[in-house]
This record gives C-alpha cells, structure tokens and sequence, in this order.
C-alpha cells in the first residue's frame, strides 16, 4: 500500500471514531453501473462464446507461448474468460466437428472423400480461426472504440476549457459517448473507485498504455490535457488543450491518408477471390460437371456457399482490423431508447397508432418464396412418375425429371420452367433477410439524418449564440433572437422549440433537455450542457464556451469530410461490385449455363437415338463423353445465394471502410443492397435464359431431325 493510501485509510478510521459509526457509508459511485454497461454494451455473439469458453475450460488445455497474447486480447475485450478456455475450445470443438463430419460422410454419404477432406482441412482451419477470435473480438472492440476518439478528445477539451478537472471530464465524455469507449472511461473510473489505483491519472496511464501500438496520437493529446492542469497561466492551459484537439485531428487525417495508399491491393485482392475467379468458375463448372463423373451440385455448394465465403469474410476482416481511427455515426436509439418503437412499422389508423415487428410480414414473405422457389422438388416427392409433367410453351417443361445416363437413379429437374422458380430461391433471402433489415433501420436513419443536418447548421447557430450571450443577454433572451435569425432551417426549429418552452416558464435546463430528445444528437447534447452549466458561471463564461464549441465541430467536420474524400475512390470500386459486376455477370452466367445444360441433355438423348437407327454402335460412344450435367434449378440455387453472400459481406467492408463501427448504416445499407442486387440479379438471369433457351431450342429441333 502506497503512501498516499495509508494516509488515507489513517483519515477515514479517524472520522469514523469521531463520529461513533463503525462503517461510513459509501457514497453514490458515478461508474457503479459498470457491470451493467458491460453487458449491455457486448453483443450477445461474445456472450456465447463467453459461455462455450467456460464450458470447454474443463479440458485444461494450455498453450503457454499464448497466453500472454490471449491475456492481453481478452482485457481489450472486457471478456470474463481466461486463456485456458479460449485455447481449450480451439482444440476441443474442431476435433469434435471432425469427427461428426468423418462419421457423416462415411455412413451417410456413401464414402465422400471430398466431404472427409472437407472434414480435416475444415476443422483444421477452424482451430487458427478460433485461436484468432480473442484477437478478432478486440480489434473489433478497437475499431468501435477508435471510431469515437476524435469526439472524445473533442467532449474532454470543450469541458476542461471552463472546468480544469479531468476527473469530471472523464465523466462528461463517458456520458455522451457510446460503447464501447464509454465503457473504458467508465472502467478508468471505476479502477479508481475499488482503490485499483491511486489516482484518475495512474488509472488512465494504464488505460492509454493498451493504445500504444494502434493509436499513439490518442495518448499524445490525452498526456496534453494532462499536461494543461499543470500550467501556471490560463492562456497556456487553454492553448495546451487546443493542441490536444489539433494533434488528435491531423493524427487521424495522416493515417487515413496511409490507410487508403495501402489498401488497393487488398481491395484487389478481394475482388479477384470474391468475384473474378468465381464467376470464371461458373462457365467452367457445368462443363466439369458433365464430363467429369462423381461431381454434384452439393460440391459446388460447398466451394461457393462455405468455402468462398469464409475467405471473402476473412479478407474483408482484415482489411478492415487495419483501419485507423477516424469518423463514425451511433445507432441513435442507443441515445434514446425511446426510438426503438421506429424500429417497427408505424400504422396510423384515426388517430391510434399500431407498431408491427418487421420480423413477421418478413418471414411471411420469405417462407412463401422458399415454398415456391422448391415447388419442382415437392411436386416430384409427390409424385415421382417422370411421365408425369407440365408443358411449357416453345416445347419447354416444367420439371423434366430423367434417367441418368450413367446410374439408374432419376435426376433432375431439368425443365425451363424449374429453373425459372429457382429464381424464387434468392427472392426469399432479399425478401426476408434483406427486407427486415431495411425496414427496422430506415425510419431511424431518417430520424438520424434529420439529425445530421442539424448538427451541419449546428456550429453557425452556436456562433450567433454565444454572441449574443457575449452581448450580456441572459438565455432566455437570446434563444428566441438566434431562432428568428436561423427561422426556417433545421436548427431554427430547435432554437424555435426551446423558445417556446422558456416562454410558457419552463426552466432552462429542463427546456433545452425536453427540446433534445427530438433530437436525439450527442453533440447537441453536450453542447448544451456545456451551456447550461457556462451559464451558471455567468454569460461571458458561457459565452466562450459555445464559441469554442462550434469552432472545434466546424474543425470536426473539416477532417471528417476530408476522410470521406481520401475513401471515395475505394468506395465507389467496392460499391460497382455490389451494384453491377457481381448480379450481372452472374447473371449472364446463369443464361449461359441453362443454355449448355440444356444442349448437353439433349444432344445425348438425340446422339443415343441416332446411335440406334441409323449410324450404329460407333456413335453411341459419343454419349458417353457426356455425363449427367448439373440442373440448372441447383445451379442457380448454388450461385443465387452466393451472389446474396457476397453482397453482404461486400456491404458490410464498404460501409465498415467508410463509417467504421457504425451498425445503423450497416443494417440500412445491407438492407437496401441485398434487395437491389439480388432484384437486379433475377431480372437479368430471367431474361437471359429466356433468350439462350429459345436459341438452345432451335439447336436442338436440328439434332433431333438428325435422330429420327
């Protein structure tokens, strides 16, 4: 025990004799409520994982040589597990996927050396992928936490300008931030509170110590803060915190700068494994499919629906760990919950209003979908007579079940008509998936862009604010002047709003707070309460403050904008992929193989008739160059939802590249993306194995003169 500690612990037993009592009571512990952050602010997916650790810790598997990484990755994390468990279950659960996977494909599958393989290497590549998810779990909680720095520094310095306490700045940024660096600031204080550490300032040294390798600009201007308590005059104290913010702001514009110079080549990369080489494959598939015996269409679904996703994930997660600190939106209802109801659809009947969960109406429209997008597969269990069908128009067939030309099993369906309900399959994902995450993001991202561009006006309305506080008017005068100034813009209507209520005697305080919840903004919220608690100071003090407000969110906004100039060409690259070049090429990719499926399986029926009547036995050898080619209908299963997945996960690095950490924009964007490309995707391979098939139908009427 230090000291410091000792002397304080002698002080408290005297008070305690002095005042007859046998404990103090404790006073209110602002971060007391640190443990039910935590698990607010965690995802329930680490929650999980939490659990699985625990649970498989009881193996005892060790890996020394990583433990200290472990240890330090899981501190990041705020996860309650230990090394023991991460490593544990990196270990156990792979094994037991392998097993189960060598069991299935031995029993079940009829001896798949493929899926055996699948197995191995499968289980394998899981165990590094769990031994990385400590490391994936606390670069994600940095990423998050990055996002907010600039804000952070940003509440830190805009407080210690009227207020030289950086205790309750800490606690001013914690309560306008969201997780998780909320959460750490808490965490600093909290340290401080169970007598971890001495001092807010030995807890906070640690704190900074864990940024050292990703973000030294962070600890450069926290240590000039610190700095700024020790200078002996007001001028030097305020420019020591102006140069915190400055060295905050232009450390994040020169690694955004290197961040964008280094990321083509992954962006390259990635394009090439996600999209060039897997739409190359499609020509080639249906062919090896043909002439190559053993191969089916679940082998194809296993390299394109497990294989390449897993790798395209990997990829866009790395590119993504290596982004530096820069800007990012909040999901606003995390500021007030009371913005959840907009997560429903909102019916107006008269004047009662309905909330219904988007989830329901989703899965309704998705399960109707997947029954139509199967309907060939259904009516064949049904019935499985292959002379039972429905004709098509140009002599096409709905299911066209046949033999195999190699076993004696019934395979299919091969019908035009099939593969157009096929179409169906990638429907249901847009309309489930990609429809509820569209409707429970859009009506907040509207709430939130409202937001936005009152934060945009925000900084000139505080200027004439605080000029009119400067004047020597009192708040509730200078309100309605700065509202007939800015009437008819966003910020008007804030002013006009917090006007109204002081006009009919609310307080100020309670005015501005009731006048916020409209609009549901961090920086409006602190600007605020740095106003009212100026004001308490007098009308110069306050005055000053709001100055400074909106020169540090005009500077703010310059550097953010600034970053969004360095992302846009890499943006807009990543973004022609979702938009164009995945749907369309596959698209066109999907004709073109209904077209050869098509062909195939009539030139071997026409080759063996013709074998028969006329050119004898020698030209049946020719049908045997062509096997069973893959169905169009499992085909387009296979790559509509591939095309789905990589849209997602393209969606997902785009908007992560663009906003960081920002789930709001993620969920809209995904919603929004899914939908477009996947309807773009149906249009186009509709149409274009409409087109190819008519053509494929006059190759076949020649061939099938040929074998009459």
């Amino acid at each position: 025990m230090t000291q410091l500690a000792q002397l304080t612990e002698k002080y408290k037993q005297a008070v305690q004799t002095q005042l007859g009592i046998t404990k103090l009571e404790p006073q209110q512990i602002y971060s007391r409520e640190y443990e039910l952050f935590r698990k607010e602010a965690l995802p329930r997916t680490l929650t999980l994982y939490e659990k699985l650790c625990n649970w498989f810790s009881i193996f005892n598997i060790r890996m020394a040589q990583l433990e200290p990484e472990l240890q330090e990755h899981l501190k990041i994390a705020h996860l309650q597990i230990k090394p023991v468990g991460a490593t544990s279950l990196a270990i156990m659960l792979p094994s037991t996927v392998m097993i189960l996977g060598i069991f299935i494909s031995l029993f079940l599958l009829n001896f798949s050396l493929f899926f055996v393989l699948f197995s191995i290497f499968g289980s394998v590549a899981l165990v590094f992928v769990l031994l990385k998810t400590p490391a994936y779990i606390a670069t994600t909680w940095r990423m998050r936490a990055s996002n907010q720095m600039v804000l952070c520094i940003f509440y830190i310095v805009t407080y210690m300008r009227h207020t030289s306490n950086l205790e309750r700045a800490i606690e001013f940024a914690s309560q306008y931030l969201t997780p998780p660096l909320s959460l750490d600031l808490k965490k600093i204080l909290w340290d401080v509170e169970v007598q971890r550490y001495d001092t807010v300032k030995e807890s906070l040294d640690t704190y900074l110590e864990t940024w050292r390798t990703y973000n030294p600009e962070f600890i450069e201007s926290f240590h000039l803060i610190e700095a700024s308590l020790y200078e002996s005059s007001e001028d030097r104290r305020l420019g020591t915190l102006e140069k915190a913010l400055e060295v905050m702001l232009e450390g994040t514009k020169e690694k955004m700068l290197h961040y964008v110079q280094n990321l083509k080549s992954p962006i390259t990369t990635l394009h090439m494994l996600g999209v060039v080489m897997p739409i190359l494959g499609m020509v080639i598939l249906p062919l090896v499919v043909s002439f190559m015996q053993g191969v089916a269409w679940y082998h194809i679904a296993t390299l394109y629906n497990i294989i390449l996703p897993v790798m395209v994930f990997t990829l866009s997660k790395n590119i993504l760990a290596s982004r530096p600190t820069g800007y990012g939106d909040v999901d606003i209802t995390e500021l007030n919950p009371a913005l959840k109801k907009y997560e429903k659809i909102i019916l107006h009947i008269g004047k009662a209003e309905f909330a219904i969960k988007p989830v329901y109406l989703c899965m309704i429209l998705g399960i109707t979908c997947l029954i139509i997008a199967l309907t060939p597969v259904l009516l064949f269990i049904i019935n499985p007579d292959t002379s039972f069908d429905i004709k098509l128009p140009f002599g096409f067939k709905l299911l066209e079940y046949r033999q195999s030309l190699i076993t004696d099993k019934i395979i299919g369906p091969y019908g035009l008509g099939a593969s157009i309900l096929s179409l169906f399959f990638p429907l249901s994902l847009a309309l489930s998936i990609g429809l509820y995450l569209r409707l429970k993001s859009q009506n907040i991202i509207q709430i939130r862009e409202r937001t936005k561009k009152l934060e945009d006006e925000f900084a000139s309305a505080l200027y004439q604010l605080g000029n009119r506080l400067g004047d020597g008017l009192p708040a509730e005068i200078a309100f309605p002047k700065v509202a007939q100034i800015t009437q008819g813009t966003v910020s008007g209507k804030f002013f006009e709003l917090v006007s109204a209520k002081l006009a009919v005697g609310t307080g100020l305080e309670q005015a501005i707070t009731e006048a916020t919840e409209l609009f549901p903004s961090n920086i409006i919220q602190s600007s605020m309460k740095i106003l009212v608690e100026g004001v308490k100071k007098g009308p110069v003090i306050a005055a000053q403050a709001l100055v400074n407000v909106a020169r540090y969110i005009k500077e703010i906004h310059q550097v953010n904008e600034r970053l969004r100039d360095l992302l846009s060409d890499i943006i807009s690259d990543v973004k022609s992929q979702i938009n164009f070049l995945a749907p369309v090429i596959a698209g066109i990719m999907i004709g073109l193989t209904s077209m050869i499926t098509y062909i195939l399986g009539a030139l071997s029926s026409n080759i063996a008739v013709a074998g028969e009547s006329e050119l004898g036995g020698r030209i049946t050898q020719v049908v045997e160059l062509f096997g069973d080619s893959i169905p169009t209908y499992y085909f387009q299963l296979v790559i509509g939802t591939y095309v789905f997945q990589l849209v997602y996960l393209l969606t997902i690095m785009a908007n992560g590249i663009e906003n960081g950490a920002d789930k709001l924009n993620e969920r809209y964007n995904l919603g929004k993306n899914t939908i477009r490309t996947t309807l773009v995707y149906i249009a186009l391979s509709l149409t274009v194995m409409l087109f190819f098939n008519a053509f494929a139908s006059k190759v076949v009427l020649v061939t099938g003169v040929l074998g009459q």
